[in-house]
């Protein structure tokens, strides 16, 4: 991700919000880890719309050329992750979401504006 980390999240951002991903939540993650640039995180409302929202994601992202590494838990629809390299969106139930509280183990990440 170059330095500008906002501009490179916009087009991920953008499909998440095109399904009313709720409470959007992104992270830079590079002085943290090696494993990739920064974090989006997400809820969704129901089962069925974090699932809807993991399969418009993947599916919009690669119409744009953007394929993921990885896709995890779009049948189950508790937490959907979509890997895409630099950027790995993580799609959460509510309930979910607050177990594994994400945020707070990479707390000391800086956040990136989501436009929300």
């Amino acid at each position: 991700m170059k330095d500008r980390p906002d501009s490179v999240l916009k087009p991920y951002l953008d499909v998440l919000f095109e399904r009313k991903a709720e409470d959007v939540v992104a992270l830079d993650v590079r002085k943290l880890t090696s494993y990739t640039d920064a974090f989006i995180i997400a809820s969704g409302r129901s089962n069925r719309q974090v699932s809807a929202i993991g399969k418009h994601i993947h599916t919009e992202m690669k119409k744009k050329g953007v394929r993921a590494f990885s896709v995890d838990g779009l049948e189950e629809g508790k937490w959907v992750l979509l890997d895409y390299g630099d950027v790995i969106i993580h799609v959460f139930l509510d309930e979910t979401r607050r177990f594994y509280d994400l945020e707070g183990l990479w707390s000391d990440a800086r956040r990136i504006d989501t436009g929300q």
